[in-house]
């Protein structure tokens, strides 16, 4: 049988979460898939569910004191209208400044995919003057003047989106809304095929070119290797979390 949960987290938290949201990710089996992306997230960060303080920042510099103040997963951030689907983040950390988004990714970037359209309702003039960078890749998405193999933009562009909307709502002064690119470089798949380290270099270019396009905007964009974060959080004072990450980086080969 295919160890689901690592020891010590609040399993019953992590259930909840993922019954909720869309996807059907633990009743359908794809949560046991030694490919499962779903698996890592939900096991490198369920351990702050309850205890989102202990979370130390995420290898990227944060603009403010790291103070999370909640952890949540497959979190829905909603955009400024009531019909349709709203983004499902893998991870929302409210901060005492922030509001940070977690879009994770394991072996995606490395398989073979169609593009998503993006509905004509991502046009509507509600996204502000600070997101152009966002929405000139939305434009370049839609006319073919930008394309990305390995990288899931037009997610990105619509988690942005969401976020932007979500920072103004969820406190009395609007939070500073972050998008943070959380993704796995595995060498290879479960079965043992090599994953091309051409793809892995060719997935960090789109990245640093999709960083390019939308900087200075106001949803920040980082993004980070689960290696470089898992390596950051060696340094917690906490035994706990250092004993964590040993056992994610084990069970997940990182």
């Amino acid at each position: 049988m295919i160890q689901k949960f690592l020891p010590g987290l609040p399993v019953d938290l992590i259930r909840a979460a993922y019954s909720r949201a869309p996807g059907n990710e633990l009743e359908s089996g794809k949560f046991a898939s030694p490919e499962s992306s779903a698996a890592l997230v939900a096991n490198t960060f369920g351990l702050f569910l309850d205890r989102p303080a202990d979370m130390p920042p995420l290898a990227v510099a944060p603009d403010g004191p790291w103070t999370p103040l909640s952890a949540q997963l497959e979190a829905i951030v909603r955009f400024p209208w009531s019909g349709g689907r709203h983004p499902c983040l893998h991870v929302l950390v409210v901060t005492a400044t922030e509001l940070v988004g977690i879009e994770s990714k394991r072996y995606e970037p490395f398989r073979s995919k169609t593009p998503v359209a993006l509905s004509e309702a991502y046009w509507r003039p509600v996204w502000g003057e600070r997101m152009g960078g966002y929405a000139a890749v939305r434009d370049g998405l839609r006319d073919g003047t930008r394309r990305f193999r390995h990288l899931d933009a037009t997610q990105l562009v619509k988690h942005a989106f969401g976020l932007r909307t979500a920072s103004r709502k969820m406190s009395p002064v609007p939070l500073a809304p972050v998008l943070v690119y959380l993704h796995a470089e595995p060498g290879h798949w479960p079965d043992g095929r090599a994953v091309p380290p051409a793809d892995i270099e060719a997935h960090r270019r789109e990245i640093a070119v999709f960083a390019g396009l939308v900087a200075g905007d106001e949803v920040v964009f980082r993004a980070t290797p689960y290696r470089d974060m898992l390596r950051s959080w060696d340094a917690s004072p906490l035994a706990a979390v250092r004993e964590h990450v040993s056992a994610v980086r084990r069970h997940f080969h990182l």
